[in-house]
């Protein structure tokens, strides 16, 4: 007679031993990963206190696999890309003999060593600080355009005056302009179940899904990475970078408790546009297998040279790169600084490098401001944010919460002589699960602009007083205390 318990246990033990081994494995290949104690230890937490489910979690994001296609195109194109970059660049280059700073010749030689991106001058740099228009002179400037305009957003939501831009690409594709949009997955999947990619294509605009995510994915590439960058060239004439995404922000995310979105963006002239145009270029590449090379270099000439001598390092970054390379530019910048630091960021979830080089500064007398937004759209990331406030209110770093909306400008402002600004929060994704882009900003008018901003900002922020805060409930503390413990994933 057959024994249906003896077959069960039989089955339990056998599911027991298959999850023991599995995890052992799994075990295994965390610890020989060698990333940091905190983020192993994190994950191995996952891993034993979720049975099955932890082990799955890590498989689909607990390593920085690109997709194999992906890694050979950036194998292969990284030296040509970095030749032709080099080569344009050479006759605007910021030589060693001119007047530089101090401050600004080791991050350049870092820069320069890890990326192979060379510094220019002769730019002309606009701060602009106004949603409605930035729009409109994103729209503008497409309606002039003659040759190309090439677009990466991670975002792009419908309505309001992002229609506007979506319209005048489709008359500038219809006039015969080469436009190319590409949008994150995941970022834009509203946009792409729109109206809106089907009138692209029959206007001629070349569309692409960037880092696609769905089931059967996971076996082609880590689905939480993320393109995350905010740039456009258009011609040789003018190029755009900066936090905004394609949004108009009086119809975008209006439920979401945290009021508007307050953001920046950069239009750039001068011969900063070939390099920007390049990394474009190279993103679509590397998505489509497709060069533009030949077609941009037939369609483009060289862009004008300003006497306002702005000089920008180009830094992109993404999970091609084995090494955490804007992580240790950050990190570099904030050891240089002598006397001030003013920092911006929406999402603030630092590591032990970067928290302790903000701690250090503060120490040796630097004034370390933080610009954070009061309320935002992560709860997780917001209560794992305030579970680093204690430790560097005490080491007198100075905290604002800003009350104006969800303060989304990421920038660095060095001793008010140099500045890193671009789409990089301060949080591990942006360090090495998103593809980002940021400006090293030197010798520019923009640098008082910004300045000016910041101190703005604060002027509508709350100061986080330390015995104030030490004063919040103990529910607060311990969710704080949680997230905080698993702030290397988040």
């Amino acid at each position: 007679m057959y024994n249906w318990d003896s077959f069960t246990n039989f089955i339990t033990l056998l599911l027991v031993f298959l999850h023991a081994v599995i995890i052992v494995l799994v075990s295994f290949r965390v610890i020989t990963k060698r990333r940091s104690a905190s983020i192993s230890l994190a994950w191995l937490s996952v891993i034993y206190t979720l049975p099955f489910a932890g082990v799955i979690v890590y498989v689909i994001f607990g390593e920085l696999y690109l997709g194999k296609k992906r890694v050979q195109r950036a194998e292969a194109m990284l030296e040509p890309f970095t030749t032709r970059i080099n080569q344009c660049a050479e006759p605007y280059n910021v030589k060693a003999d001119n007047n530089v700073s101090s401050l600004v010749t080791p991050l350049r030689e870092l820069i320069y060593g890890r990326f192979q991106m060379p510094a220019v001058t002769g730019n002309q740099l606009t701060l602009l600080t106004k949603p409605h228009c930035i729009l409109e002179q994103i729209t503008a400037d497409i309606k002039s355009a003659t040759q190309v305009v090439y677009m990466e957003f991670y975002i792009w939501s419908i309505g309001g005056k992002a229609d506007n831009v979506a319209l005048a690409l489709i008359d500038a594709a219809k006039r015969g302009v080469d436009c190319r949009i590409m949008l994150d997955s995941v970022g834009s999947s509203q946009f792409f179940k729109s109206h809106w990619p089907k009138r692209f294509k029959q206007a001629g605009i070349h569309l692409i899904e960037v880092l696609p995510v769905g089931p059967m994915r996971i076996f082609f590439h880590r689905q939480d990475l993320r393109m995350h960058r905010k740039l456009i060239t258009i011609d040789s004439h003018v190029g755009y970078t900066g936090s905004m995404n394609l949004v108009d922000p009086d119809v975008f995310k209006q439920n979401a408790g945290v009021g508007g979105w307050v953001d920046i963006m950069i239009r750039m002239q001068g011969p900063i546009i070939p390099i920007t145009r390049a990394l474009l270029e190279w993103d679509w590449e590397m998505e489509t297998g497709d060069s533009l090379v030949d077609t941009t270099a037939s369609k483009c000439k060289n862009s004008a040279i300003f006497t306002e001598q702005s000089q920008v390092q180009v830094i992109p970054s993404g999970p091609y790169f084995d090494d955490d390379n804007i992580h240790q530019v950050l990190v570099s910048a904030i050891y240089l600084a002598k006397k001030s630091l003013i920092l911006t960021t929406p999402y603030f979830v630092p590591d032990e490098a970067l928290q302790a080089a903000l701690k250090t500064a503060s120490a040796r007398g630097v004034k370390v401001q933080i610009i954070l937004p009061a309320k935002n759209d992560s709860r997780m990331v917001d209560y794992a944010c305030k579970g680093f406030f204690d430790e560097l209110l005490v080491c007198g770093v100075e905290i604002y919460q800003y009350q104006n909306g969800l303060l989304h400008t990421k920038s660095i402002l060095v001793d008010n002589e140099l500045c890193l600004v671009g789409t990089v929060n301060l949080d591990k994704r942006s360090f090495w699960l998103n593809f980002e882009v940021t400006l090293l900003i030197d010798q520019s008018p923009f640098i008082a602009e910004l300045y000016q901003l910041q101190l703005s900002y604060i002027a509508h922020s709350h100061k986080v007083c330390l015995t104030q805060w030490r004063q919040r409930s103990r529910l607060q503390r311990f969710l704080e205390s949680l997230f905080y413990l698993f702030n290397p994933l988040l």
